[in-house]
């Protein structure tokens, strides 16, 4: 029997959390390991548990969901966070991804999605809500005039672009690739350049556009 999916949820709305808990619960192969009612106790409670998962409100009091993302990374990289949110907007949008969060989903979603979200986050796939989506993303745009389209990167390049939209750093993806930090630095500036990229969230915008961060099929 494989082990399940163990998740730390992070709202400071206790019915909400509750709830959320019940919902999770209700899947067979997930389980609730711990809660946090504000930022600070999330970043603690996860480096005292060690989640797969942290389900994160991003309003959040003592100290905000964006700020315990940034914090519960550079503790564990390995551990992956997804944001729950009402904010629908593309800046926060923005925000919680620069900070390292592997999906968004907004609360007024159908519990499903978060089901969903939670499934695709483990298995290493970047996830955000469709009420979202398609406006951080927008519709799907040919490149510009003399700028190479994706096809133009190398495989390697592009497993390497896939790898930090995915939350990895240069150093775990040069490990996990078998390369020097400096090279993957380079696949990653010369991708980028090749593609007009200028952030981590215009990579994920492209990876999402390019369907590289959908989960891999298992052989």
């Amino acid at each position: 029997m494989s082990r399940k999916l163990r998740v730390l949820l992070a709202e400071d709305q206790t019915i909400l959390r509750e709830g959320l808990k019940v919902l999770i619960e209700n899947e067979p192969d997930m389980e609730v390991i711990g809660e946090a009612g504000d930022g600070e106790e999330a970043v603690r409670r996860a480096e005292a548990v060690r989640p797969d998962i942290v389900v994160m409100d991003v309003s959040m009091p003592r100290l905000d969901g964006v700020q315990a993302t940034q914090a519960i990374k550079r503790a564990n990289s390995e551990v992956k966070v997804l944001a729950l949110t009402v904010h629908e907007n593309k800046s926060q949008i923005r925000r919680v991804l620069q900070a390292g969060a592997s999906g968004y989903v907004v609360k007024r979603s159908a519990a499903e999605e978060l089901i969903q979200a939670l499934r695709t986050v483990a298995a290493k796939g970047v996830y955000l809500d469709p009420i979202v989506a398609e406006r951080l993303l927008g519709p799907a745009k040919p490149p510009a005039a003399g700028s190479p389209n994706g096809e133009a990167l190398s495989d390697r390049e592009t497993e390497v672009l896939r790898l930090i939209a995915l939350g990895y750093a240069n150093k775990e993806i040069a490990a996990q690739l078998g390369l020097s930090v400096k090279t993957v630095e380079t696949f990653k500036t010369r991708s980028m350049e090749k593609l007009g990229l200028r952030s981590r969230v215009d990579i994920v915008r492209h990876a999402m556009n390019r369907g590289w961060l959908l989960p891999k099929p298992e052989k």
